[in-house]
């Protein structure tokens, strides 16, 4: 759980609110842009991998939608609106695990291979660079703000980052080496991984080694 804090200053609140929200609207246009891109590189690909990361990419756009939420109006001090933040966010994480598992495992026993794509390596590369900027500076507000909603909407991000690695790893190894079966096992690792942040979001518990 979220160790207690020491009551902000009701200025310094106010930033850090306009703050967050800045970072999730920025995050949300870049999420757009990411899933579009890797979703139509997926299935121009058969990547279930890249696909996979372009419906994550969704979700953690509808996650920076619901930071938004918790943070305008009368929700800005309300923990019914906290409580139920972090829930939908951690939600969130596991909306992604069904269709990625049974797709991938798909793939393993039918032997239906992915293309090789170059545009979702360039994709991932970027994600690798740009997302742990907006995850830690999501964590490290939620901190001061005693939200766990906005701390496990920054784990999403981070979460994204790792994500974007392994995706990298699978996509360099079709596309250079032809192992086509890397990438339905870097997609049942991206599940495994949802799976676990959902769970600590949902329970309220900081992410500080995985993610």
């Amino acid at each position: 759980m979220l160790e207690a804090r020491i009551p902000l200053a009701r200025t310094e609140h106010a930033a850090l609110v306009r703050r967050v929200k800045l970072i999730s609207w920025l995050s949300l246009a870049w999420m757009t842009i990411e899933a579009v891109i890797g979703v139509l590189a997926g299935v121009t690909a058969n990547s279930i991998a890249l696909i996979g990361w372009g419906i994550d990419s969704t979700i953690e756009g509808v996650a920076s939608l619901v930071i938004i939420w918790r943070f305008t109006g009368d929700r800005i001090h309300s923990d019914d609106a906290e409580a139920t933040a972090r829930k939908v966010v951690a939600v969130s994480f596991f909306l992604l695990v069904p269709y990625i598992t049974i797709e991938a495992i798909r793939h393993l026993v039918t032997g239906n291979e992915a293309k090789g794509s170059w545009i979702g390596i360039g994709l991932a590369i970027s994600a690798v660079v740009f997302m742990p900027l907006f995850g830690q500076a999501k964590k490290r507000i939620g901190a001061r703000l005693d939200s766990g909603a906005t701390t496990g909407e920054g784990t999403q991000n981070i979460l994204c980052a790792y994500l974007s690695v392994a995706i990298l790893v699978g996509l360099a190894a079709n596309a250079l080496f032809g192992y086509w079966w890397a990438d339905p096992i870097v997609a049942l690792i991206v599940a495994v991984v949802a799976a676990q942040a959902g769970a600590r979001t949902w329970r309220g518990e900081a992410c500080e080694t995985v993610c």
